[in-house]
């Protein structure tokens, strides 16, 4: 092999392994993350990205209708804009996770910009609804290095998740195919109730698709916790 193929490998693994690094599911180089818990155990976590937004309610009486917890991955300036969504979130009973302020694609980004995007999410979401995250998604997933830093600072742990259901681009029976087949012990589930800033978000395909997924997977025996519930069973 020569000099320039070698250095074209070199480069080629290089760029794969900061793209796992970036965006893997079970990658913790740039932060502490989790994406799934203990296997030993029929549990299951539902997460919900994006919100809150108008749509919210819609999904909380569906999660009530079956008494199934879930946690809410808020944007900062949502929670600004609707916080009395975001406080009936957490009324409800539901964990709540920050998951930016903006959400912007952290990728390029300063370690500076990356902590004040989640420190102003941190600030409103305990201003606005009483409850302080103890966990974290990265928006589209992709994590940047600053990530470590800002989590220690803000007592942040990254989740990611076992199978996400591209909610906002599919129909409910797609979605239930794809988490029914992601379903198995500690799974994290990865679902939308809005969509980035968007408001009056259509989240009907999520809806359905929860309201659907609960007792097909209950059936099965799994139970529905919190995040943290999930990682953690005797907290």
């Amino acid at each position: 092999m020569t000099g320039v193929a070698i250095a074209g490998a070199g480069a080629s693994a290089a760029a794969a392994f900061m793209a796992w690094a970036v965006r893997g599911r079970s990658a913790t180089v740039l932060g502490p993350s989790v994406h799934r818990g203990p296997r030993d155990r029929r549990a299951i976590a539902l997460t919900f990205d994006d919100g809150p937004s108008e749509s919210t309610p819609q999904l909380l009486e569906v999660l009530a209708k079956y008494q199934a917890p879930a946690t809410f991955f808020q944007l900062g300036a949502s929670v600004e804009r609707l916080p009395q969504i975001a406080r009936a979130v957490a009324q409800a009973g539901h964990e709540i996770g920050n998951h930016s302020h903006t959400h912007p694609l952290c990728c390029g980004h300063s370690a500076e910009f990356i902590h004040r995007e989640f420190e102003l999410a941190q600030q409103a979401i305990v201003r606005i609804t009483g409850y302080s995250p103890a966990l974290l998604r990265a928006p589209f997933g992709a994590r940047w290095f600053g990530f470590r830093a800002m989590q220690r600072r803000l007592r942040l742990l990254g989740v990611m998740w076992t199978t996400i259901g591209y909610d906002w681009k599919c129909k409910a029976d797609t979605i239930v195919s794809r988490m029914l087949g992601g379903a198995k012990n500690g799974a994290i589930l990865c679902l939308h109730d809005g969509r980035e800033l968007q408001a009056n978000p259509d989240i009907r395909e999520t809806i359905a698709t929860v309201d659907r997924l609960i007792p097909m997977l209950r059936d099965q025996g799994y139970k529905f916790e919190t995040v943290s519930r999930l990682l953690c069973p005797t907290n």
